[in-house]
């Protein structure tokens, strides 16, 4: 940058106010004109000898002969930034997970591990590659394009497509909305020993108050801090596994049921895993987010996935419930039984954390999708004048979810349901990741051979399990 300060005050070179560095006469001429018309002007013309010297003045060129013909090599701004602390890397991948985990997902897989026992447990360990490619790739799209999902999708495959994948996506996460609320509802019932109905409107407006006045990203350690108690799954799967070895043989060498049950909790504990809500926030995030993209976070997030859910199909196993498809909130907690009066306790404030980091992701995937199929403008990043519309929206959803809270609804099975939607329209979701992030006109670094070997393996699994769904429940 020049300094501004005068001339003679910086450098000696000025010695008087005719001085010209180097002698070169067009900068003389150059100076007699800027000085006459600073005296016309009534104004010093030491200023402009000062942005003179700054142009004309010498410089000594760095470098040598033998680095001529090199190229100059930047960071790669998708790389790894070296500077970044751990623990920044670490807890973006650590929330993606426990929204992956919220109270829909773990009282999912708790449905599913009553229902079919160790045989569902295959569906989680497949899962754990396919999460970690859906997380990083949807990432990165977010980061290199700075465009949602729904809004690419509108702008390469048309306005139609991109309002039915916001219909798929609204529906998926209006079910998990309202389901997650009751189930955060119930939990603080089970805490506080108070009725549930007492506990919709505060959550839902913490809720609200944490997108539009306080930030996401600022309370996202604490959120995870408090989800981070699922792990007490992981605690009483172990505790109530007798053989460990029978444990593996039955994860990895499962007795498949039969009927369209089971392929219904199939498609359900798929869908709790890779729910759209959780895509869409992260191709949003990295939208608006200035920093880069890291591997590291996917990892994590997957790793925290697979393992509570995981633990929560083992620990669940062994519970004694009469019609698992219709238990309560209160009847689910009984799958941390054998961490003897204090389960029930872990269970709610894991429930409640999970879903306080899940219900503003689902809140604000819901209301990207819209504005983005719409054209509104959108984005935390904007004032709510600037976005009145995405705002209202927001504001409507949660009135929506508490009003429907005080229905006689059961919450479990409400939030299963809605996974097995999760894992129905999760199929085109998936193709068009697939496509977008192969697509060189769009990404500027296109997907690894792995990368497209588990997006493309769960595109065509997915299909294949809801065309025998469909066709064993309805058409048959």
């Amino acid at each position: 940058m020049i300094s501004l300060t005068p001339a003679r005050a910086r450098s000696p070179l000025f010695k008087s106010s005719t001085y010209l560095p180097n002698g070169n006469p067009s900068c003389r001429l150059l100076h007699l004109l800027g000085g006459a018309f600073y005296s016309l002007a009534g104004v010093p013309d030491l200023r402009f000898q000062n942005i003179l010297w700054a142009l004309s003045r010498k410089r000594e060129r760095s470098g040598t002969p033998d680095d001529r013909g090199k190229v100059v090599r930047f960071p790669n701004p998708n790389g790894p930034h070296p500077h970044r602390p751990v623990m920044q890397r670490v807890v973006p991948g650590v929330i993606a997970g426990a929204a992956d985990l919220d109270p829909a997902a773990a009282l999912t897989a708790t449905v599913a591990g009553a229902s079919y026992g160790l045989s569902v447990a295959w569906v989680v360990i497949l899962c754990f590659p396919i999460i970690q490619s859906v997380l990083g790739v949807s990432a990165r799209i977010g980061h290199e394009t700075r465009l949602g999902l729904v809004k690419l999708i509108r702008e390469n495959f048309g306005l139609t497509v991109a309002i039915v994948v916001a219909c798929m996506i609204v529906v998926v996460n209006v079910l998990m909305i309202v389901g997650d609320l009751m189930a955060v509802s119930d939990a603080f019932s089970i805490v506080l020993q108070q009725p549930a109905r007492f506990f919709p409107a505060a959550a839902a407006f913490t809720i609200w108050f944490i997108l539009t006045k306080v930030g996401y990203d600022r309370v996202t350690s604490i959120l995870a801090s408090i989800a981070m108690f699922q792990v007490a799954y992981i605690a009483a799967a172990g505790l109530a596994t007798e053989s460990f070895p029978q444990l593996v043989s039955g994860v990895f060498r499962p007795a498949l049921a039969h009927g369209t049950g089971y392929i219904m909790a199939v498609i359900a504990v798929f869908g709790s895993l890779l729910t759209p809500d959780v895509i869409v926030w992260q191709t949003s995030t990295k939208r608006e987010g200035e920093g880069g993209f890291h591997s590291d976070e996917s990892r994590y997030g997957c790793i925290v996935a697979v393992f509570v859910s995981l633990s929560a199909i083992i620990a669940s196993s062994h519970m004694h419930v009469a019609n698992p498809g219709n238990m309560t909130t209160r009847q689910a907690a009984e799958a941390l039984a054998p961490l003897g009066d204090l389960g029930p306790v872990l269970f709610a404030i894991g429930i409640i954390g999970s879903g306080l980091v899940a219900l503003p992701i689902l809140v604000s995937s819901l209301c990207f999708s819209v504005a983005e199929a719409a054209g509104w403008d959108y984005g935390f990043t904007k004032e709510p004048w600037e976005a009145r519309r995405f705002y209202v929206l927001i504001c409507i959803i949660l009135v929506l979810a508490v009003v429907v809270n005080y229905f006689r609804i059961n919450t479990v099975k409400t939030l299963y349901w809605s996974q097995v939607f999760a894992g129905i329209f999760i199929v085109p979701i998936l193709f068009f990741i697939l496509w977008i992030a192969n697509d060189r006109r769009i990404m500027h670094t296109t997907n690894s051979t792995w990368d497209n070997f588990w997006l493309g393996g769960a595109v065509g699994g997915m299909i294949a399990a809801n065309v025998i769904f469909f066709w064993f429940e309805f058409l048959k």
